[in-house]
């Protein structure tokens, strides 16, 4: 033990000297980043989700993606999110694609895509990760 406190020390020593190694690090994140995530998972009722949100690490909530297909997640959809306290947040015609493994997301307001995502099936549901378009 003696002998490692010993190493140790030495090691810092070195290190202060040379003025120390580098240390990468991550960027710092933006406090508003573009980045969300939904989970959505299926309802009782045939063609409709259950959506759990969460945007740039502030916003969350549940919603509900209804008008989908009785099967499978791929489809089209109206959704609408609500904030964790019950206010309503928004609503978008959902497109959900599936191409092998992979699902691709489009969130559609007044005609254009406010959103786009990229997803694949967990075992409770689809794991959907998503940035907004204009942002």
């Amino acid at each position: 033990m003696v002998r490692s406190f010993g190493i140790a020390a030495s090691l810092i020593g070195l290190l202060s000297a040379s003025g120390g190694a580098p240390v990468p690090r991550a960027p710092a994140a933006s406090k508003a980043s573009n980045i969300g995530f939904v989970l959505y998972t299926k309802s009782y009722a045939p063609g409709t989700l259950n959506a759990r949100w969460i945007y740039a690490g502030t916003y969350s909530g549940p919603g509900i993606a209804t008008g989908g297909p009785k099967e499978g997640f791929a489809g089209h959809y109206h959704v609408r999110y609500f904030y964790d306290d019950g206010r309503f947040s928004d609503e978008y015609d959902l497109v959900i694609e599936r191409t092998g493994d992979v699902y691709n997301a489009s969130w559609i307001k007044s005609g254009q895509v406010s959103a786009i995502g990229v997803g694949m099936e967990v075992q409770n549901g689809l794991a959907v990760g998503w940035r907004r378009v204009a942002d």
